[in-house]
């Protein structure tokens, strides 16, 4: 019997049988069109079928001492092996209850005794066919998979590659800078882990969240492209003019990202946290911020860990308007911020980890100048 998912290799059937005229006559019916191995009980059938290389099918006697055929197949069923290798039973009994029986246990078909050859051959070739197509779709479904999963990584890395780019749009305004927006992403992400079993912050610092919010994190800053240069790069202090359009770059940032969701018609995670942090990293526990003046939980949690990542950046970093800091000395001011600026909770869990933010502070230090101040100061 032809089938488009006949292989050119023969497949294997297993014979289990405890007479010998049965076996004999099943393996002169299949030998031609199959290779046979042949079990003479329920135990010799397990060792054969759970060697590899696997039996394709196996025809299975039902009345057999010690191991009846019942019990083999439902040992079969039961091992990874050879759960999915198909069976068959051969048996005298024409009961329903007996076929039923068989069939529960996992078995595909009944063939009674005795054997008509044409019957044999068509149930098997079925079986052998139907077994073809479900390896043949598992196939498939595996190249599938893995073509999804490499186009989701592409896209990834693409969406990463964007974000990174956007970001850095705002830092070259700002030649100062360098590498501050990874800096502060990883600070965030450590903050994030610290606090991750805090009962205040368990529900949104997920595992799923903070890798959001460590790829959301460098777009903190994106709305100083709006900022002119004379403000943005100024040596000495602001007038109060120019602070308050300074204060204006957490509302470029909010809108650039609300543009983003009115394009694709709709928002996610990454950019909700995006946007808080862009629109909200400036304001202070205390109510003194800007530019909604939030006060307390009103101030959204990524934006409380960016204030904390931010400032402890700012301060250990050379500014046109400012020399960088000692770690120690950065640490003594955001301490008087404890409760004022910065969330305590969150300010806690920075002290907590102070070691791996100077780690981080290392690792991206803006050029090998830097690196020597950096390990001279922290």
């Amino acid at each position: 019997m032809n089938s488009i998912f006949e292989s050119k290799e023969k497949r294997t059937i297993l014979i289990v049988d405890d007479t010998p005229d049965n076996i004999a006559l099943l393996s002169a019916l299949l030998k031609d069109q199959y290779k046979t191995k042949i079990a003479t009980s329920g135990m010799k059938a397990l060792q054969i079928a759970r060697t590899e290389p696997y039996p394709d099918l196996i025809l299975l006697d039902v009345m057999m001492p010690e191991v009846d055929g019942y019990d083999t197949c439902r040992r079969l069923k039961a091992s990874p092996e050879t759960a999915e290798i198909p069976i068959i039973f051969l048996t005298a009994k024409t009961q329903v209850e007996d076929e039923e029986m068989g069939l529960k246990l996992g078995a595909v078909d009944y063939i009674t005794k005795p054997i008509s050859p044409p019957i044999l051959f068509a149930r098997v070739a079925t079986q052998l066919n139907l077994k073809s197509a479900r390896e043949m779709l598992q196939n498939q479904n595996y190249h599938l998979e893995k073509l999804v999963c490499d186009r989701t990584s592409q896209l990834t890395l693409m969406q990463d590659a964007t974000i990174m780019a956007m970001a850095s749009l705002a830092e070259t305004r700002d030649n100062e800078t360098g590498n501050h927006i990874r800096r502060t992403q990883n600070y965030v992400a450590a903050l994030a882990r610290q606090l991750q079993s805090h009962p205040r912050f368990s529900s949104v610092l997920t595992d799923e969240n903070i890798a959001l919010l460590y790829k959301s994190a460098p777009l903190h800053d994106i709305g100083k492209v709006g900022i002119p240069d004379h403000i943005l790069l100024k040596p000495g202090k602001l007038t109060a003019d120019e602070f308050e359009i300074m204060k204006l770059h957490t509302v470029y940032g909010r809108d650039t990202i609300i543009s983003v969701e009115k394009y694709i018609g709709g928002s996610n995670d990454f950019l909700t946290f995006a946007r808080e942090i862009a629109y909200s990293h400036q304001e202070k526990w205390d109510g003194s911020g800007y530019p909604e003046n939030l006060k307390g939980e009103e101030i959204p949690v990524s934006a409380r860990l960016m204030a904390v990542a931010d400032v402890y950046d700012a301060l250990i970093s050379k500014r046109v308007y400012k020399p960088a800091f000692s770690h120690q000395e950065a640490i003594d001011i955001m301490r008087k911020g404890h409760g004022t600026h910065f969330d305590p909770d969150v300010l806690d869990a920075f002290f907590e980890i102070e070691e791996e933010f100077i780690a981080i502070a290392k690792r991206f230090h803006d050029s090998e100048r830097d690196a020597w101040a950096l390990s001279s100061t922290l």
